[in-house]
């Protein structure tokens, strides 16, 4: 018999061939990801390994993004007929440049001078556009409209319902989500919802409810006032040019898929922001209140805490001009605390507390008067301006925030060799989107690309597509490690938000089988 033990240079020799193997498959994982449809068709076919590596590849979600300043042909034709779309007329776009491949910030002329023009935003001399297309398996994903009745006819005239709240019909936006999550997922919260509000609507009901309705595990982001269009992938939705209805907002939803094939990998919504505002004098407490519901407005007087004199608007505001941290010239809005009773359908109510912001529009002998409804006597408001340093500041802390998800990941946004030891329990950032107020950017921050800058310094290869915003909506967990952050108040939500930036990260587990 012979007992001579394999020699030093054969075990050498077969730990080679092993590693060449794995060396010579991700060559073909690398090359086939590469192939056009029809070609990566025909490679499938070729062999039981060749179709493993497929089906590898096929399992795996994408996201893909590109900007484009070049007035161009629609693109939704180019996409199939079931595939959710929303487009929106924005105040400008964030992007990588489709011929230059150079990530830009590009912020429009005046919002009122946009048109729109085959889905594409043009601002006077100005136009661009940016795209995003995204295959997320694991997820179902479809746009859910919040629809109005436009018109109820009286005696041969018709009467406009805008200036009622839509509460009915807020409530039916908020099932439809979760009917539709529940069909899918089995859950009725989803993973995540971006949402575009229609510009002249009062969006902090709505997200209210939302907010309401969902597990805090449900991250929200979007566009407050916007003009949009959408396509839903289910026909009985689509209402666009039904002259009985008008969408107030719309929302992309995605949900869980309870039917997911085996070996499909976890995708996850993370929220980082960047708030752009600071506090200023003291707090008040709303006296006299009145809504004017056709101007979309409050008006309103008050008393400063601590004190029992009444002032009108023009005491108040001649008192905030005086404080030596008034930045002259800037915007002020007021944050109203309010605690609500708050329910869907005919559940049982309870209360939330949030934090609202207000714009303030000027004040008198009479009243302080500010944008939007919903104040109430006895509700609690401070003053805020914009704030670039506060925002500078924020946008550290959300670079931060984003960081700790990339010690969680490869480091590069994507894991680099497919292996089982390596990719269980480390996420794969898949891109991010960027959602910060039109009047952020260059003009406020006095340099280029600031807003992208917390995730482009974690993330530089990741695809990332933005917009500035009428108004940013940003609700979730502000933590990327899956804790409890320090910055999230229980017991006052805040998710609609003034020059400030959210930012949605994507990011993807591999199942431990891949």
């Amino acid at each position: 018999m012979d007992t001579e033990k394999p020699s030093s240079s054969k075990k050498k020799k077969k730990t080679i061939e092993i590693s060449s193997l794995a060396d010579c498959e991700d060559v073909l994982h690398n090359i086939l990801s590469r192939l056009p449809a029809k070609s990566f068709a025909s490679a499938a076919c070729v062999n039981k390994s060749w179709n493993c590596v497929c089906n590898s590849i096929l399992s795996r979600p994408r996201i893909a993004s590109a900007c484009s300043f070049k007035a161009s042909a629609p693109l939704v034709k180019h996409l199939g007929p079931r595939t959710p779309i929303i487009l929106s007329v924005v105040h400008g776009v964030m992007g990588r440049d489709a011929l230059t491949d150079e990530f830009r910030e590009v912020k429009f002329q005046d919002h009122e001078d946009i048109g729109v023009n085959r889905g594409i935003c043009t601002c006077g001399q100005q136009s661009g556009i940016v795209l995003t297309v995204g295959y997320l398996p694991g997820l179902k994903v479809d746009a859910i409209p919040l629809l109005r009745r436009k018109e109820v006819p009286v005696d041969d005239t018709y009467v406009d319902v805008y200036l009622a709240p839509p509460v009915p019909m807020i409530d039916q936006f908020v099932m439809d989500i979760q009917n539709y999550t529940t069909s899918v997922s089995g859950c009725a919260s989803p993973v995540g919802i971006i949402m575009f509000g229609k510009e002249d609507m009062d969006q902090k009901p709505i997200i209210e409810k939302l907010d309401y309705a969902m597990s805090m595990n449900t991250v929200f982001v979007g566009d407050e006032r916007s003009r949009f269009a959408y396509r839903s992938g289910d026909d009985l939705r689509n209402v666009c040019g039904n002259p009985a209805f008008i969408s107030d907002a719309v929302a992309l939803v995605f949900a869980s898929d309870k039917e997911k094939p085996h070996g499909t990998g976890e995708i996850q919504f993370h929220l980082a922001m960047s708030e752009g505002v600071s506090a200023i004098g003291p707090r008040h407490k709303a006296v006299s209140v009145r809504a004017n519901h056709a101007e979309g407005s409050t008006w309103l007087t008050a008393k400063r805490e601590g004190h029992h004199v009444i002032l009108d608007g023009e005491q108040i505001l001649r008192h905030i001009d005086q404080l030596e941290n008034r930045f002259p010239q800037v915007e002020l809005y007021v944050g109203v605390t309010k605690r609500r009773k708050c329910s869907i359908g005919s559940e049982k109510s309870r209360l939330i507390t949030t934090l609202a912001f207000h714009g303030i529009r000027g004040g008198d002998q009479e009243y302080l008067y500010v944008d939007g409804v919903g104040i109430k006597t006895g509700d609690y408001f401070q003053f805020y301006q914009p704030d670039h340093n506060a925002a500078l500041a924020a946008c550290r802390n959300a670079s931060e925030n984003i960081r700790n998800l990339k010690l969680n990941s490869s480091g590069k946004g994507f894991l680099g060799r497919r292996d089982v030891a390596n990719s269980i329990d480390r996420k794969e950032v898949l891109g991010g989107f960027i959602f910060s107020c039109c009047g952020r950017g260059n003009s406020f921050f006095g340099g280029l690309n600031v807003d992208s800058f917390p995730f482009f310094e974690n993330f530089p290869s990741a695809p990332l597509a933005g917009i500035f915003c009428g108004g940013e909506i940003g609700r979730g967990k502000l933590s990327m490690t899956g804790q409890e952050s320090q910055e999230e108040s229980p017991a006052e939500r805040r998710y609609l938000h003034v020059y400030s930036t959210a930012y949605l990260v994507i990011s993807y587990s591999a199942a431990p089988s891949e």
